[in-house]
């Protein structure tokens, strides 16, 4: 069975750092992402990651500030951020698919519960 288990959200203030975690268990997923939905908006997609890592893809709004990777050795996908603001505050779902390259554009089939991020000014 799928599963997909973040952690490592909280409340940190303005300028600071966080670093999510995404466990995956029940596949090796070619293709994993992180999406987030802020209040009252859709749910946006924020960086994906290929399989080798070697193939990343970043929204625009993070680049520079968000640093993805994975171990796969873990099954584990972790999200780096840094320079929090308090539009960064969202929940964040980690996303898996057995296909594609970690493409905003690829179809993600898998989905975790979410960890939420709050980010005060």
């Amino acid at each position: 069975q799928v599963q997909l288990v973040e952690s490592g959200g909280g409340v940190v203030q303005a300028g600071g750092s966080l670093r999510l975690s995404c466990a995956a268990s029940g596949g090796l997923f070619n293709a994993m992402a992180w999406f987030r939905r802020a209040p009252g908006k859709d749910r946006e997609f924020v960086v994906g990651i290929s399989w080798t890592g070697g193939a990343t893809d970043y929204a625009d709004s993070v680049k520079g500030r968000f640093t993805i990777s994975r171990d796969n050795a873990k099954n584990t996908m972790y999200l780096e951020i840094n320079s929090l603001k308090p539009e960064d505050t969202a929940v964040y779902y980690c996303a898996a698919s057995f296909g594609c390259n970690g493409s905003r554009y690829c179809n993600y089939n898998y989905w975790g519960q979410g960890t939420q991020v709050s980010v005060s000014s």
